[in-house]
């Protein structure tokens, strides 16, 4: 869980140097993190490549189970086991997948869908704006991809994966629901611990090793275990992968934060307690258990520290994933910049100490257009009129950037809508009648411009335009 090894001690997380790198491969994470190495290798048993890969903000990839060939691997638990990697680039994690998974026949391109697990988003504490809605807002950037929908994975769970009831916690019966994941994250670890058990038993009680007492404690609780329900737990692999591969089939695509836990700080010495080990096993436990392929993919910082989602596809659905996030990545991580403006400190200059967050975006979009981001300013409009739809100045602006970026329809339409809202906004109708020339509607464009000199007299584009369009028409 943190990184720390025995007789090598901890490695340092490059990006958080006071955060813990994660565990089990925090050495992998922390030389592709450091820029050593382009990609790295990593076993993710219950969250190997996925934890460090969070805490180190990099990209890390756990395959299908069984996808990657695992010969001459020392086993840890044939269930849960994948050979997953890390990388910077998404290019780089994607060429790695080419060459590691195995070839198949050319796939029909797929319409994507995500569906996002809106309960799993409740256990974290990180805000949905930079969470869901950058994913959201990425969507709504790109081609190729349905509307989102949200749901609650863990009332499906529930419902089509009946070996779970017996996991559930006594105390959690009249909310099985709910509990589901948690009965989830419990199959997972009794899994790992009876098939570590079948495996290494024999040599721990003969070598008797030297180990730190944190894993000690671990492999103690393994070597002593007696399953009950063992047959259960490998009905619950196979029921819940099939319940996945039915709600993702055709380009689904799941959407859950990687971990409900924040990193530990570098140096943390307690025992870890069980509730900080349940948050970060609880969500790994979706694609852990079940088999399924799943991306964590890094959204920058909240609260100074690394966070990230995870993109779950079906089983056997990796190159279909990794593609999507190659697609992806840019418009991602554009969209991590614009959710730090949720989060702005108010400009010194308000009077009463803060501004509405609505006129934080405008300014962030003023900003982003004199510097002659026109894509990035559309997007900071945009996300100004979500959160207030009656300002005519948000359609206005974001009309001048469309215009930049020769989208006339769209500066069109959102000229007419600021005008609806404000009839003497004079440069709605200039840069209405700009569109509308653009489109060669002549006789709609002049009319524009001399509602905008009836406005003001003394407007000299205005008056240039108006004698351009006359000419054109005569």
């Amino acid at each position: 869980m943190k990184g720390e090894n025995l007789h090598y001690g901890m490695t340092t997380n490059p990006d958080v140097p006071t955060d813990v790198p994660g565990g089990s491969c925090s050495g992998s994470a922390v030389a592709v993190a450091a820029g050593l190495v382009d990609f790295a290798l990593g076993s993710d048993t219950i969250g190997g490549v996925r934890i460090p890969a969070s805490f180190c903000g990099v990209l890390g990839f756990r395959p299908s189970h069984a996808a990657v060939c695992s010969s001459g691997m020392l086993p840890n638990s044939q269930s849960l086991d994948a050979i997953g990697w890390l990388a910077r680039n998404p290019a780089v994690l994607h060429r790695v997948g080419s060459v590691l998974l195995p070839v198949t026949a050319k796939a029909i391109k797929r319409t994507r869908h995500f569906i996002f697990a809106d309960d799993c988003f409740q256990l974290s504490n990180v805000p949905i704006q930079k969470t869901v809605n950058v994913i959201s807002n990425s969507i709504e950037s790109l081609s190729g991809f349905q509307a989102p929908k949200h749901m609650n994975i863990s009332q499906y769970i529930a419902s089509n994966v009946p070996s779970l009831k017996e996991f559930y916690e006594p105390s959690s019966k009249s909310s099985k629901a709910a509990s589901s994941i948690k009965a989830l994250s419990t199959v997972m670890l009794l899994l790992q611990r009876y098939e570590f058990k079948t495996n290494y038993e024999d040599w721990i009680n003969t070598v008797k090793p030297s180990i730190s007492l944190e894993v000690s404690a671990r492999v103690l609780e393994a070597i002593n275990y007696t399953p009950d329900h063992l047959k259960s737990l490998y009905n619950v692999r196979t029921e819940l992968r099939a319940a996945l591969n039915t709600l993702l089939k055709d380009g689904g695509i799941l959407l859950i934060p990687t971990t409900a836990a924040v990193p530990l700080k570098h140096g943390f010495k307690q025992k870890l307690s069980a509730e900080y080990q349940d948050s970060l096993y609880t969500l790994l436990s979706i694609a852990g258990v079940s088999g399924c392929c799943q991306a964590t993919v890094p959204l920058g910082k909240h609260d100074s520290h690394n966070i990230s989602v995870s993109f779950v596809a079906a089983h056997g659905a990796d190159r279909f994933l990794l593609d999507t996030i190659l697609d992806m990545y840019s418009s991602i991580q554009e969209q991590v910049v614009f959710a730090s403006s949720y989060c702005l400190p108010a400009p010194q200059h308000c009077s009463n100490g803060d501004l509405d967050q609505s006129e934080v975006l405008k300014e962030k979009g003023n900003a982003a257009f004199r510097g002659k981001h026109w894509k990035k300013a559309v997007n900071y409009y945009s996300d100004a009129i979500k959160l207030n739809n009656a300002n005519a100045k948000y359609y206005c602006n974001r009309a001048a950037a469309y215009l930049e970026l020769g989208c006339y329809q769209q500066a069109e339409t959102d000229c007419t809508h600021a005008i609806s809202l404000d009839k003497k906004i004079v440069k709605a109708y200039m840069r209405r009648g700009t569109a509308r020339e653009m489109l060669l509607y002549y006789k709609e464009a002049l009319q524009d411009f001399r509602y905008a000199l009836a406005l003001e007299p003394q407007n000299k584009a205005a008056r240039a335009a108006e004698k351009r369009i006359e000419k054109l028409l005569k």
